[in-house]
């Protein structure tokens, strides 16, 4: 949580590190493939910092390294591929790169991997492009898909257009407001001496990453 929360902080206050739109995760969901403005490996190698894949390229549109792709298959989320990119040295053009797989490097040995560590929401974009933002996750799109995990098992889905969403995510986070997970994450960011208008503008943008359940209906 810490190394998100730095992360994230770096980002909302639009430092040049991470100044830039990140390139997504992919989910296949209902047999489509989309782009996922979620990142569920993070949380396994923030456990297991040795796990995570060496020698991609890290640039500031691809600060993790590398690329996971996920499915939903019978109500569960599994993990399908792990790509990093890299400079292909044998091309005769000086800036040639490729992505190769690297999975078995992580988890060698192992089929039909289930996300069992991750609970919490993944947020799918899709539609039309409404508003680009050159940082991080913050472009919007015209339909959303929130799904709810807990320990890799799919259990709501909710979908969404733009307005709703946003609307979703007030309410999501006035819900948040009541719960001693905010309390303590409010506690610790007015450690650094942050305003209580940008702890709750912070927490209200971010309310997705910081809630593992949908809270309202």
């Amino acid at each position: 949580m810490k190394t998100f929360l730095t992360l994230i902080l770096t980002i909302f206050l639009g430092l040049n590190v991470f100044a830039t739109a990140q390139y997504p995760d992919k989910i296949i969901y209902n047999g489509k493939e989309y782009s996922l403005h979620s990142n569920p490996l993070e949380a396994y190698f923030e456990k297991h910092p040795d796990k995570r894949p060496k020698g991609g390229i890290i640039s500031t549109a691809l600060w993790r390294g590398y690329v996971a792709t996920f499915e939903v298959k019978d109500s569960q989320l599994f993990l399908k591929d792990i790509e990093i990119e890299y400079h292909d040295t044998n091309s005769k053009e000086s800036y040639s790169y490729k992505w190769r797989s690297v999975i078995k490097e992580v988890f060698p040995d192992q089929k039909d991997l289930k996300i069992y560590w991750l609970t919490g929401l993944l947020v799918i974009p899709h539609g039309k492009l409404v508003n680009y933002v050159h940082m991080g996750y913050g472009s919007t799109y015209k339909k959303y898909v929130l799904l709810e995990i807990d320990k890799g098992d799919l259990k709501k889905e909710k979908h969404f257009k733009y307005k709703d969403y946003e609307k979703f995510k007030e309410k999501q986070f006035q819900a948040f407001k009541q719960t001693e997970e905010y309390k303590k994450i409010k506690a610790d960011l007015q450690k650094d001496g942050d305003s209580e208008e940008f702890i709750d503008s912070f927490l209200r943008s971010f309310v997705t990453k910081y809630t593992t359940k949908i809270l309202t209906e």
